[in-house]
């Protein structure tokens, strides 16, 4: 039990809240809010597993940095609890689930799997030389709701394409955001970000900017999908959380910056996908 507490510590179990909603408000948008219950099962495990491999891959790569942060000693990779060979068994594992269960959806998942991993495979090292990591990252959570809808539709189409922009916008500037907090920390240690390369108020400035554009994107999917009143009531309260975690954050003011602060993010995921299921009732 304590072993499965520190795997559950070291892949950032309640994080799974950004990934499956956007899945499952996908797979209602491509099937027009009828999807296949077995094929979502199989989706919602494939996603899991390649989001558990990320987290894990993320935070192998960066540990000799994480180590040097006092504010992720709560780690359990910092603390010890879990050693490097433990993590690569159980990338490994993640990894296999995620092909097994990917092979029994239509054959071109398989095909294109190798593309939505990328992202998720390279995103912890692109701190190491780009500013633009977050979008990376976003990218890699985008590939989430991709998948759900290529699964269901065996097609690629222009309002997934749109789902996906949007998904990857909210992510990378919320890991904007929550980034800025450590500028000093990486320009210390030779890492990138938006914060370390335009500092923090152009960070939080370009954050702002980017979920502006996600929330037209979420809103160009409802019109091109015909959705109803209550899926832009969704967009609406995602959009008041951001206005919110936007209010208070101050560069060089980061006392709100919790872990109730990353967990309130949440908000926007849930209620697209709770409102996308319910014009679909």
């Amino acid at each position: 039990m304590s072993k499965f507490k520190s795997h559950a510590n070291n892949i950032a179990l309640p994080h799974t809240i950004f990934s499956l909603p956007f899945a499952l408000a996908s797979a209602f948008m491509a099937t027009n809010g009828h999807p296949d219950f077995s094929t979502v099962i199989l989706i919602l495990i494939a996603i899991t597993s390649a989001r558990w491999a990320a987290i894990a891959i993320d935070n192998l790569a960066d540990l000799k940095y994480d180590k040097l942060q006092p504010r992720l000693s709560y780690r359990a990779m910092v603390r010890g609890e879990i050693s490097k060979g433990e993590a690569l068994i159980f990338i490994a594992v993640c990894l296999i689930v995620l092909i097994v269960a990917v092979a029994q959806l239509p054959t071109i998942c398989l095909k294109l799997l190798p593309i939505a991993a990328i992202p998720f495979i390279i995103y912890p090292f692109t701190k190491r030389f780009t500013a633009w990591c977050h979008l990376f990252l976003g990218v890699a959570i985008a590939m989430a709701p991709a998948g759900a809808w290529v699964a269901l539709t065996e097609e690629i189409s222009l309002p997934m394409i749109i789902l996906c922009i949007a998904v990857a916008l909210w992510i990378g500037a919320f890991d904007a955001v929550y980034g800025a907090q450590d500028e000093h920390f990486d320009k210390s240690h030779g890492l990138n970000s938006l914060a370390t390369k335009y500092g923090a108020a152009g960070a939080l400035t370009i954050a702002k900017i980017l979920h502006v554009v996600s929330m037209i994107c979420f809103v160009a999917v409802g019109l091109i999908l015909n959705l109803g009143a209550l899926y832009f009531i969704g967009v609406a309260i995602a959009a008041l959380a951001l206005i919110y975690q936007h209010a208070i954050v101050r560069p060089n003011d980061y006392r709100e910056v919790t872990q109730a602060y990353f967990m309130r993010n949440g908000i926007v995921s849930i209620a697209i996908f709770v409102f996308t299921w319910l014009s679909y009732d």
